[in-house]
């Protein structure tokens, strides 16, 4: 097949907007800002929901579903909040449409305005907070560990599939607590979920770390990330977990009796992620070729490719092909027969490497002869003749963790290749003009000097990582103290 792709070292952008619909991940939709996610995308993507939600299961945590509207007047009751997502917010005014009477099709029906606005939601702190006002009472009833899965809008102006649109899927976990301690150690611990999450399945290795106060959630008393670097040399935001404070809780009047009898307001936390982790795999990882899964994510780990002339070879290499199938199912691989008779074995090849199944195994005459197949790595392009007098599905499986660390290894090497320290705000310049990459800086610590440089540059403070050792310096900017480097990068 002829694949198409840009190079990603002529046009980036270009590239990873074909390889999304090349590769039949997603689509834009007749909705501005909005997407079809298509069945090759959305499989991915129920992997990665499968792993993040048993790991939330592991860690005492339960699922709900909260409304999609929230009335109007609840965003106001917390001012930062507010404030943070006023300009995002898709809202509701009238609950039913009439046909028009010149004939003009449907129109809005002006008598059916409703008495308050309803906005669609764009994050659920305001309605779940008002909802555990009823569930709180005593310090018996703490904590509660909640999240979500479901859709959210933010109405956007500069979308891309996957990594910004208008409606995004995600999940939102929401928990309260008695102590404050208690629930910046959920924070921390969500934080940590997240990283192992994208450093294990996703092999995306990341930063963790402090957001500076401007980069925080609106509403948030502190808000904990993990950064990725994307093969552009730019940083992507791939989740966040917010400590709340009492902040909702004060807004909502979510009181509880402590052990002592005393009210006292819940401490709070809220932590996401959404389908733009879809945008930070594609991106750390694929080619000029197309896609390059990890196997743990890979909807289809192994394909088999018959190579045949005639019917007879085809049902020769078939029941073959049914054995290993066979073995390698019940090994936990997921694997498929590509028998398509409209398409020749090199159309296959290609296509299956763009949608960037991890393992292809080749069958023809000449492997029927001598008891063999050819394996083909999607990360490396390394092709071997295997003899099926050995394990085929021990080595398959063996390929799986090969692959998986190679492909985090890959990803590890170049951030730390692209991480570099800096001194003077010249160098600061001269580094994000011509290589990207974190670069890691002595800031003073105001919320000014962080403005002037992402008006200057473009790059944002996208962590203070955490573990960071303290180390006295001069503001790249501002010619101030600082007392520690932080991370800077133009970002997603």
């Amino acid at each position: 097949m002829s694949k198409g792709l840009p190079k990603r070292s002529e046009d980036y952008s270009l590239w990873y907007n074909e390889l999304v619909k090349k590769a039949d991940l997603a689509e834009n939709s007749p909705v501005r800002g909005c997407m079809v996610i298509k069945p090759y995308g959305f499989s991915i993507w129920e992997k990665m929901q499968a792993e993040i939600d048993r790991m939330f299961k592991e860690t005492g945590h339960t699922n709900a579903y909260f409304p999609l509207f929230i009335p109007k007047s609840y965003l106001s009751k917390e001012a930062d909040h507010v404030e943070g997502f006023a300009k995002e917010c898709a809202v509701v005014t009238h609950y039913r449409l009439k046909n028009d009477e010149n004939g003009n099709g449907v129109v809005v029906d002006p008598d059916a305005k409703l008495e308050e606005e309803l906005i669609v939601r764009p994050t659920s702190e305001t309605v779940i907070w008002s909802t555990y006002k009823n569930w709180v009472q005593s310090y018996r009833d703490l904590p509660i560990l909640v999240n979500q899965w479901a859709n959210v809008v933010r109405w956007e102006m500069r979308t891309r599939l996957f990594l910004r649109t208008t409606e995004f899927l995600w999940q939102e976990g929401h928990t309260a607590h008695a102590t404050k301690q208690e629930a910046i150690d959920e924070s921390v611990q969500m934080m940590n979920v997240y990283a192992q999450f994208a450093e294990e399945f996703m092999a995306v290795p990341v930063i963790r770390g402090v957001k500076s106060e401007s980069e925080r959630f609106a509403g948030a008393v502190e808000t904990y990330c993990i950064e990725a670097l994307m093969q552009d040399g730019k940083a992507l935001q791939a989740g966040t977990s917010h400590f709340l404070g009492q902040n909702f809780a004060k807004a909502f009047d979510v009181k509880f009796a402590n052990k002592e009898g005393k009210q006292d307001f819940v401490w709070g936390t809220s932590w996401g992620v959404s389908t733009r982790l879809m945008g930070a795999l594609i991106m750390a990882h694929s080619d000029d070729q197309g896609l390059v899964l990890p196997p743990r994510l890979a909807p289809i780990q192994v394909v088999i490719v018959p190579i045949y002339k005639g019917e007879e070879q085809l049902r020769a290499i078939g029941e073959k092909a049914d054995g290993i199938i066979a073995s390698l199912k019940a090994a936990g691989i997921s694997v498929k027969f590509d028998d398509r008779d409209t398409y020749k074995p090199g159309f296959k090849f290609a296509e299956w490497e763009l949608k960037g199944v991890p393992v292809r195994i080749a069958i023809g005459p000449k492997d029927m002869e001598n008891n063999s197949v050819e394996i083909a790595r999607r990360d490396t392009g390394i092709k071997e003749i295997f003899s099926l007098e050995n394990d085929l599905t021990s080595k398959i499986t063996g390929l799986m963790d090969e692959i998986q660390e190679s492909i985090y290894t890959k990803a590890l090497d170049f951030r730390t290749e692209n991480t570099r320290p800096v001194d003077t705000y010249n160098e600061f310049k001269q580094v994000l003009d011509t290589q990207g990459g974190f670069v890691s800086a002595h800031w003073d610590g105001t919320a000014e000097t962080e403005e002037r440089i992402k008006n200057e540059t473009k790059a944002t403070i996208r962590c203070i990582p955490i573990g960071a050792k303290e180390e006295e310096g001069t503001c790249i900017y501002s010619g101030k103290p600082s007392k520690r480097r932080v991370l800077f990068a133009k970002a997603y």
